[in-house]
């Protein structure tokens, strides 16, 4: 029997160091965000086979990806030959390892447009000791993957490696408020087109108005330990009918669906087919069984917050919205989340049956909280600014508790988590940015905790 599954180990953090990636990075402020330290960026840092890889972009505006050894101080960093396009914090850049054939995979600088492309020779992961790290293990910059062209309407990158090895690529294609998410997969020949595999269409009614178009923004899409796809979801509508007051934010819902077959078709939560990846049968906001934990548009719902998937494939999230107590609608959705936001953990308990709890901690900003678990289950939500606290499996996630305040951080809000190396080390490790004003540049860091072996 494992501690997690007697769960005697209780969840803490022990600060291990800190290390500067960049005196000066890139900093303005757009959609509430940083360029180089949105949370939704999987992965901005990340462990593979023992070193550790960031990216992000220079006060020069140039893109950069450096390494180090796990446990080490010292960051090798690389200059790629793009700029940064445009002052749109969601230009956020991207990495992904594809585990058939050792190459490192980068997108970058894409919103609803094209989108830029690089990847290493074959072998650069598993071999970085041997494998020189300079400017011509890289390819060129490509606005394909390859030579496949995917859509001229590009966002939200995010790498995910399947269990044999292949890289997937989810992105949306279309706009806020009218888009769908898709797939794309490199086997280490090349790169192939899945489809997408939500729709946009159907009407949602609230009790204020009705909407014809949406997009579902992902919290998270990951593989468990079994090899399904897990994936939870808001649902962002195009018309703000459907919100009570002019300042409010048009998501609502919880939802979520898996694949037992790579991506390529989905089930709700009963077990029941709502999708096809590639065909005209998409996962829908008319579907049945998609919402695990209802939400009307009037409470400032955050999209694209955070998920994780337990030692026995159990889906988690944490959400933020603004609670009942503090009033039935919210008017500004920044100022209302800062001054009454709250974070929740979402889950799946082994009944089946899902369970929400707050987490007593004020998110006292408008912006995301990420959420890992340990080798023993327990969860950690890390708030804007690098806070962090902490829940029990053995009290079944009500005993969260503030572990760490971000003192000396002076971090600007949302932070970058390396979710491979959680899994791999034991480590939480983050990236995050200091606080500065207007366009002045400011230090970019990771910092490192130790979680409970």
């Amino acid at each position: 029997m494992t501690a997690a599954d007697t769960g005697l180990v209780v969840p803490a953090v022990t600060l291990l160091g800190r290390t500067r990636l960049d005196a000066t990075a890139l900093y303005f402020v757009s959609y509430d965000g940083l360029v180089n330290t949105n949370s939704f960026q999987k992965n901005g840092l990340f462990t593979h086979g023992g070193h550790q890889y960031a990216a992000w972009y220079t006060a020069t505006r140039e893109a950069v990806v450096a390494r180090r050894e796990t446990g080490t101080s010292h960051w090798s960093t690389l200059t790629l030959p793009h700029r940064l396009k445009s002052d749109d914090s969601h230009n956020v850049i991207c990495l992904g390892a594809s585990g058939t054939d050792g190459r490192l995979h980068i997108v970058m600088d894409a919103h609803s447009d094209g989108f830029f492309y690089m990847n290493s020779v074959a072998g650069l992961l598993d071999d970085p000791a041997n494998t020189p790290w300079t400017p011509s293990v890289f390819g060129p910059v490509q606005t394909s993957l390859d030579g496949l062209p995917l859509t001229t309407a590009f966002t939200y990158p995010q790498f995910v490696s399947t269990p044999e090895g292949r890289l997937q690529l989810s992105y949306r294609t279309g706009i806020s408020g009218n888009g769908r998410n898709a797939l794309a997969e490199y086997d280490g020949s090349g790169w192939t087109e899945l489809g997408e595999w939500t729709g946009s269409t159907g009407t949602y009614t609230s009790a204020h108005g009705s909407s014809t178009a949406r997009n579902m923004y992902l919290h998270g899409i990951d593989y468990d330990a079994n090899g399904v796809l897990h994936a939870l979801f808001t649902w962002r509508e195009q018309n703000p009918a459907v919100v009570g007051a002019g300042g409010g934010i048009t998501n609502h819902d919880t939802g979520y669906v898996r694949s037992a077959d790579r991506g390529r078709t989905w089930h709700n939560d009963a077990g029941t087919v709502v999708g096809r990846t590639g065909t005209s049968d998409t996962v829908a906001v008319t579907d049945g069984g998609l919402v695990v934990d209802a939400l009307d548009p009037d409470h400032a719902l955050m999209n694209q917050e955070s998920q994780w998937t337990d030692s026995a494939g159990l889906p988690h999230a944490i959400i933020s919205h603004v609670p009942d107590r503090f009033g039935p609608c919210t008017t500004d959705y920044v100022a209302d989340r800062t001054a009454h936001g709250r974070a929740f953990h979402l889950r799946k308990d082994a009944s089946g049956d899902w369970r929400k709890t707050e987490i007593p901690v004020p998110l006292d900003s408008s912006q995301r909280t990420k959420l890992v678990l340990d080798g023993h289950d327990n969860a950690y939500a890390v708030f804007p600014r690098g806070r962090i606290a902490g829940a029990s499996k053995r009290s079944g996630y009500t005993d969260w508790t503030p572990l760490y305040d971000g003192g000396g951080l002076n971090a600007f809000g949302e932070v970058v988590i390396d979710e491979p190396r959680v899994r791999a080390d034991g480590v939480l490790s983050f990236m995050y940015q200091e606080k500065s004003s207007g366009t002045t540049p400011s230090a970019l860091h990771v910092v490192d905790f130790g979680l409970p072996a």
